[in-house]
């Protein structure tokens, strides 16, 4: 005969009844006052993100315009027809590595350049004029080191080559001219870009052969009768004339015209603030 086995111990039933209350002290209730920082304590809260916000902001900054990109403005017309003064441009900093010139102040510590890259003819660039003053120039390299470069009759020659001249319409300065000539100059590389010719000048037409030492760069203004540049020594009775162009001076490449005001703007003049040159934003440099 089989038999259901049977738990010995009752099912204890479930109860509502509340809890026996705990003994000894009771508990303190918290002061919602004393929870709750002070208005003091809330401000120092608010200005040390305010501040750490502020840090990280410049810090970023101070990076982007150290190693990526850089605003100039465009001090003289010697690269016109294509660079205007007023013209606001954009450099890339990491095209040929970097210097002393290349954070917002000079470190002369740095000697030479880091992680350097040789500039190719043609570029324009953006460079420290070197010296206590914080003064910078563009101009566009067409000699590298090791190039002889000469100007005959007002033409250019590298390395005993003359570039390829062709003749394009009028040049639209902005000053009254007397005789611009806009021609198209192509290294003989191949790479094009526009300069543009005074009749009334003749300064740097006829130069004698120079020879690019090492570490150095020839440039020279698009502007060709009316720009101090390597054809001319810093104490030239022309001018202070660049010379020969250090490598480390070099601070980037031009890449983009990003706004341009014409003559007469100015940011302390705020009715001038829309007097713009629209067909030139977003302007790519060549």
């Amino acid at each position: 005969m089989t038999t259901n086995a049977t738990s010995s111990t009752p099912d204890t039933p479930a109860t509502n009844a509340p809890a026996a209350p705990a003994t000894g002290a009771p508990a303190a209730e918290a002061s919602p006052a004393a929870a709750l920082p002070s208005d003091a304590e809330l401000k120092k809260k608010r200005l040390r993100r305010t501040v750490g916000i502020v840090v990280a902001a410049l810090i970023v900054a101070i990076l982007v315009r150290t190693l990526l990109i850089q605003p100039f403005t465009v001090p003289t017309s010697s690269m016109e027809p294509n660079l205007y003064v007023g013209d606001y441009m954009l450099i890339s900093k990491s095209d040929y590595g970097y210097s002393r010139y290349s954070p917002p102040i000079t470190i002369d510590a740095i000697k030479g350049r880091i992680f350097e890259k040789v500039a190719t003819r043609g570029d324009v660039v953006v460079f420290h004029l070197g010296g206590p003053k914080n003064l910078h120039s563009a101009k566009r390299i067409v000699g590298i080191p090791g190039d002889k470069v000469q100007m005959h009759a007002g033409r250019l020659y590298v390395n005993g080559s003359a570039v390829v001249l062709n003749n394009m319409p009028t040049a639209s300065a902005d000053k009254t001219a007397t005789q611009l000539t806009v021609q198209q100059e192509t290294l003989t590389s191949g790479r094009s870009y526009l300069i543009q010719t005074d009749s009334g000048q003749n300064r740097g037409r006829e130069t004698p052969v120079f020879t690019v030492p090492a570490g150095h760069y020839f440039v020279m203004g698009d502007n060709r009768d009316n720009s101090l540049d390597s054809r001319f020594a810093p104490d030239s009775p022309y001018g202070p004339g660049i010379g020969f162009l250090p490598a480390e001076n070099l601070e980037g490449r031009v890449v983009m015209v990003l706004m341009s005001w014409k003559p007469g703007s100015s940011i302390w003049k705020p009715w001038t603030w829309l007097n713009l040159r629209w067909d030139r934003f977003f302007h790519s440099v060549h």
